[in-house]
């Protein structure tokens, strides 16, 4: 599906899902999304992990500063709670006996230690750190302005969603309550990164290779 194309548009997002991810591995350059209309909903502000009950969605608390006119760029960081103690402790309940946990618990506990004001220098920090883990080399760059088609890109913005389906399969791999609620896939990286640790580099570089 991506034989025609050198670059991938994807939307923002916070801790994204594997198939996300694994662009970055498929394209050699990848342009996020700034300028849109911010909508609901998405990974934009919220992941999902694997906890003791099943899946689990953390979500950012965000500010529209424009209300249903404000673009990406100007979504503001929701303080008012302390959603970063509640996040990473739900990180912690979830991942703390996976197997690469410890490896890499600081990197991640780092970003709940400090706050933001807008939700796109958070997320794209957090992306830079967790590319870097994972070995990737992608060249990044930020939308200017807002295209709605880019004819030489594959146009990913709407695609990775909560609310559709996968659009890459990817093989299993274990999962610490696997036994419990059984395989889920694709959800945030960090259920790849705690469970596969350095293995989850190859894991995506050969995702796109699965039916």
């Amino acid at each position: 599906m991506k034989n025609d194309f050198d670059s991938v548009i994807l939307s923002l997002a916070y801790l994204p899902p594997i198939e996300y991810i694994a662009q970055f591995f498929l394209f050699k350059n990848s342009i996020i999304e700034k300028d849109e209309t911010y909508p609901k909903q998405t990974f934009r502000n919220r992941c999902y992990i694997y906890g003791p009950n099943g899946i689990q969605m953390l979500n950012i608390p965000v500010i529209r500063m424009f209300g249903n006119h404000s673009q990406t760029k100007d979504i503001r960081i929701s303080n008012t709670i302390n959603w970063q103690l509640n996040h990473i402790r739900s990180i912690e309940t979830a991942y703390n006996n996976s197997p690469f946990y410890i490896y890499y618990k600081d990197k991640i506990e780092s970003f709940y230690s400090k706050k933001y004001d807008f939700l796109l220098d958070f997320d794209l920090e957090y992306l830079s750190v967790l590319l870097d883990i994972l070995k990737c080399k992608n060249d990044i760059s930020l939308s200017k302005g807002f295209i709605k088609s880019y004819p030489e890109s594959f146009d990913l913005r709407e695609k990775i969603h909560p609310a559709k389906e996968r659009i890459l399969q990817a093989p299993r791999y274990s999962q610490v309550f696997e036994e419990r609620h059984g395989f889920i896939p694709n959800l945030s990286i960090l259920d790849l990164l705690f469970n596969k640790g350095p293995e989850a580099n190859e894991y995506l570089k050969n995702i796109h290779i699965q039916n």
